[in-house]
């Protein structure tokens, strides 16, 4: 981490030294918090602020502050003390750091998630804000040993995303039809689909997000039927989103066409087969997204709608995305924080090899690594190690890829052979693998799937269980 900082302050210090002498009385410094989150092992912890170079003059910094499943002054406090939700932090001339302290108030009990973001909003001499203005400060001070869970993701509909903290075992469900749009929080301008319901969107030639726009059936996502130039990267790679960056020159932000994909089904499927993406079609939007300052604008319509709606999407540093609802017309909750989940179980728009390439194709029974906060995955087959002998010592590093489908669909089959070999829709446990997973905090946990479908055969019952690797 110390590395990181001081790698990003020379960045922000070669650019600034590229000025003429002429320049060099008005150069703005760079500020940064010295770590990203701080787990609190101590009843008192200072929090720590650097300067790239020793301040011009005395000042101040004026520090945001989210609060998850705590209260300042009942399970915290701070020093200088929160107030309005800031903290305003005073420093002197000449100094090349600052800090405050954080004191902890209350312990956080066995499976509770407790922290709080402190994000650097100004400061009152010329500075520039560096890469790590945000810290979150963690309650929880031990990762779970480990536990066998149920993911509830709603039976042969799958209608639930489920996200899934190893360290601390929570489990958190999300109606998938709930957004459509997530926006990056990140220093890039990126939004993503919903990769759960089959949606799809094609960029246009215009800019004018009043101009009357038209249903192209060729963008409906049927299996191995769509294009992969409208729908985001499967890996999770946000250089190849469908929605191109967005940028800060607003004529090169063009209207798209937007397929809202499928609801789940309402008729039960027969037993073995999933109705995920089996309901009615959620319809169709035309959206423009255009940057805010350090935000995003959306304008969205109907189709043949002449006129529109516009909202303002604030990036929120403590999360991978905000989300949006073009049905709801609103921001709507759905990731936890970008540091308490690990795992995210879902359906999934992937890509399959037919006759012409590669095509969408829609997989029910899916998990994804939290690849935005940091977790990674990957498989490991029984002819290498078994579960229960596999250790830390045994963790091969270089197997945790940029890529959050490491598990993916790789947990399960969807057929077995029936009367005379052909072929019937099943669940198939494959009991031959298991899966390595690293958590943001860098955690390592072995975990097993040990179920996917109830009793009488029916998909989208998925358990598992994990054991922490010391």
């Amino acid at each position: 981490m110390k590395k990181n900082f001081i790698l990003i302050l020379s960045f922000v210090l070669l650019a600034l030294g590229a000025c003429s002498s002429d320049d060099e009385v008005a150069q703005a410094n760079a500020v940064a918090f010295a770590a990203t989150s701080v787990n609190l092992s101590a009843e008192t912890t200072p929090i720590e602020i650097k300067f790239a170079s020793p301040t011009a003059s005395a000042g101040s910094l004026t520090l945001t502050v989210t609060e998850t499943a705590v209260a300042s002054g009942t399970d915290f406090s701070t020093t200088p003390a929160v107030a309005a939700n800031t903290v305003v932090v005073p420093f002197d001339k000449g100094v090349s750091s600052v800090s405050f302290s954080f004191k902890k108030l209350k312990e956080a009990i066995e499976g509770q998630v407790k922290n709080v973001v402190f994000t650097i909003q100004s400061i009152t001499i010329n500075s520039v804000i560096s890469e790590n203005k945000s810290i979150q400060v963690n309650f929880n001070e031990t990762a779970s040993l480990g536990s066998a869970l149920a993911a509830e993701v709603g039976g042969s509909f799958e209608q639930n995303q489920v996200y899934v903290d190893l360290s601390s075992g929570k489990m958190t469900n999300v109606l998938r039809t709930s957004w459509d749009l997530g926006f990056y929080s990140g220093l890039d301008f990126k939004v993503v689909i919903n990769n759960s319901v089959k949606m799809s969107v094609k960029q246009t030639t215009s800019t004018n997000i009043d101009e009357v726009q038209v249903e192209d059936e060729a963008m409906v996502i049927n299996q191995g039927n769509g294009s992969v130039t409208q729908i985001d990267d499967p890996s999770g790679d946000l250089a190849k989103t469908a929605i191109a960056t967005i940028s800060a020159t607003e004529s090169d932000n063009k209207v798209y066409v937007v397929n809202l994909g499928s609801n789940p089904g309402t008729t039960e499927p027969a037993v073995g087969a999933e109705g995920s993406a089996s309901g009615t079609s959620r319809g169709w939007k035309k959206i423009r997204i255009l940057r805010s300052g350090n935000d995003y604008k959306i304008q969205y319509a109907d189709l043949a709608a002449t006129t529109h709606q516009e909202v303002v999407v604030t990036k929120n540093a403590a999360y991978n995305f905000t989300f949006f609802s073009l049905l709801d017309k609103k921001t709507v909750s759905v990731e936890p924080q970008k540091a308490q989940w690990d795992i995210n179980f879902t359906t999934f728009t992937n890509t399959t090899q037919n006759p012409t390439g590669l095509a969408p194709y829609h997989f029910a029974d899916f998990v994804l690594s939290n690849l935005k906060g940091g977790a990674k995955a990957y498989q490991v087959l029984n002819t290498e190690f078994t579960y229960d002998a596999f250790t830390l010592a045994n963790v091969a590093t270089a197997k945790f890829t940029e890529d959050q489908r490491n598990i993916g669909s790789n947990w399960r089959g969807t057929s077995a052979n029936g009367p005379g070999g052909i072929p019937v829709s099943q669940f198939v446990l494959r009991t031959d693998r298991f899966f390595i997973v690293k958590d943001p905090a860098g955690n390592v946990y072995k975990l097993k799937f040990t179920g996917g479908a109830n009793a009488d055969g029916k998909r989208g019952y998925p358990t598992f269980q994990y054991a922490i690797l010391k």
